[in-house]
């Protein structure tokens, strides 16, 4: 397993390793001592699941502090485009957005830090996702960016995707107040 900074600072790219012979493979998809290494020290308290059919686009949500959380995504069939947002006010790329490719083909997932908007796309196939967040599931608290915000220009790969109502509601950046410091 390896860990590599992207683009925007605190997001990770995880590169995991399958043990691979005739029988198939193993591979370790968490490890906490690697992860403390990066100074990623997270206590995760749920794992989620999701499935997407294709052409679907879902995001991009975040919880409000105190519940703010981080996260870890990886994909367990299909291939996703991942979708962050730095929403933390005080960082050099403060509204700035990067993606990433994941897929049951290249196992690799993406690790969020607290204070960023999340979403994805599923462009070419349906997917089925899994998720560790470090802080539980709080109605109350959460909170979203309209995905197809113009002045984010996010490059979504999909054309009319299926999208809930609740995501077509989220206000754009522009009228966004960030609780994130």
């Amino acid at each position: 397993m390896r860990i590599e900074p992207l683009k925007l600072s605190g997001t990770f790219k995880v590169i995991l390793n399958p043990r691979k012979d005739e029988r198939g493979y193993f591979m370790r998809t968490f490890d906490k001592a690697v992860f403390e290494a990066q100074g990623l020290g997270n206590d995760w308290v749920q794992e989620n699941q999701s499935y997407s059919v294709r052409h679907v686009v879902r995001g991009l949500h975040f919880q409000r502090p105190p519940q703010s959380e981080a996260k870890l995504v990886r994909v367990l069939a299909g291939m996703i485009v991942d979708v962050f947002v730095d929403l933390r006010r005080s960082s050099p790329t403060y509204g700035k957005w990067d993606s990433i490719e994941l897929s049951s083909e290249n196992q690799t997932a993406a690790y969020i830090p607290r204070g960023f908007a999340h979403g994805f796309c599923t462009p070419d196939s349906e997917a089925l996702i899994a998720y560790k967040v470090d802080s539980p599931y709080t109605p109350s608290l959460e909170g979203g960016l309209l995905w197809n915000d113009p002045d984010l220009g996010i490059d979504w790969p999909v054309e009319d995707p299926l999208t809930s109502p609740k995501d077509g509601q989220w206000p754009k950046f522009r009228d966004f107040v960030s609780p994130f410091a």
